[in-house]
Formats: structure tokens, C-alpha cells, sequence
């Protein structure tokens, strides 16, 4: 094969990765610009870490990505939340929350589920209406740890994160109406 035809080939392909990259990169620019709840470097990375991120051709792209990736983060913190209420020594208060946790990132679960039908099917109200509603549960289960003092929640990083995620995914909708 000639040396020219390999060498634009070459060039063809890293042009393509470059510019859906930038998908990524733009789109979590542009959402930090508008949103002080997302913070752009865990929005690229987060996000950046799902294969169907690197090959996104657009933001619609990432909001599938973006939920997907609230879903299994709402999974992976209600394991979580089984495994610590697996302590036979929990404090009584704190094994409450933690059930009520365990029940709300179910439900945020099941309602990131019906976001994702509703965006695939265009319908953006109810996209944005039942993601809200999954964001709050991460809200919900730490404010209850706060209510008796001296409590400590030993799930802020994930509700933080797991509202950060939410709080992506609705930027990103809201781009994709406008």
C-alpha cells in the first residue's frame, strides 16, 4: 500500500477519535457553564470511563450515557447499603437510614429506568420530571442522617456523586431540547 494512502488513513482515524471526544469534553464544558452542580473533570471522567461515551457523536449520545451510568451507580450504592446494614453492631438510628436509603435508590433506580424510555421516546417533561425525582432520593438519604446530631452519614460520597450524575443528566437533556 502506498506510504500516502496509510498516512491519510492514519490521519482520517485520529481526526475521528479527536472530534468525538470532544463530544464528551464539550458537552460537559457547556453544562458546567450553566449548572454550578456539575463540576467538569468528574463529569468528563465519570462519564469517560463508559465506552459509548468515547464513541458519542452528539449529546443525546451521552445522555443515554449518563443515565446508564446513574443506574448502575444507584446499584452499586445499594449494595453498599446491603452490605453495612450487614453489621449486627449498627446503631439502630443509623440501620433505619440506611433502610430508608436502601428503599429510595431503588426507587431512584426504577425512575431512572422510565427517564431513559422517556428521552428515547422524545418526551423530555417527564425525562426531566422522574431524573429529578431519582436526584432527590441522594438528597433525601443524606438530610436523614443530619436530623440527630452527632449522626454521621457513611454514604455522602455516593449521594453527592450519585446527584452529580443526575445533575448531568438533566443538563444534558436540556441541551438536547434547546
Amino acid at each position: 500500500m502506498d506510504n500516502s494512502l496509510v498516512s491519510s488513513i492514519v490521519f482520517f482515524c485520529i481526526l475521528v477519535v479527536s472530534v468525538r471526544s470532544d463530544v464528551l469534553s464539550d458537552s460537559c464544558g457547556e453544562a458546567a457553564k450553566h449548572d454550578p452542580n456539575i463540576n467538569f473533570d468528574f463529569c468528563v471522567s465519570t462519564l469517560g470511563g463508559n465506552p459509548k461515551a468515547k464513541s458519542a457523536t452528539g449529546v443525546a449520545d451521552l445522555v443515554k450515557v449518563a443515565i446508564e451510568t446513574a443506574i448502575s451507580n444507584s446499584n452499586s450504592i445499594g449494595s453498599l447499603i446491603t452490605k453495612l446494614l450487614s453489621n449486627k453492631g449498627l446503631d439502630p438510628y443509623v440501620r433505619s437510614c440506611l433502610q430508608d436509603c436502601s428503599e429510595l435508590y431503588s426507587d431512584a433506580g426504577s425512575s431512572l429506568a422510565k427517564g431513559e424510555k422517556a428521552f428515547e421516546g422524545k418526551d423530555y417533561g417527564t425525562a426531566n420530571s422522574v431524573i429529578s425525582a431519582a436526584m432527590d432520593s441522594s438528597s433525601t438519604c443524606e438530610d436523614q442522617f443530619k436530623e440527630k446530631k452527632g449522626v454521621v452519614s457513611p454514604l455522602t460520597k455516593e449521594n453527592n456523586n450519585f446527584f452529580r450524575l443526575n445533575a448531568i443528566s438533566l443538563a444534558f437533556i436540556n441541551m438536547v431540547q434547546k
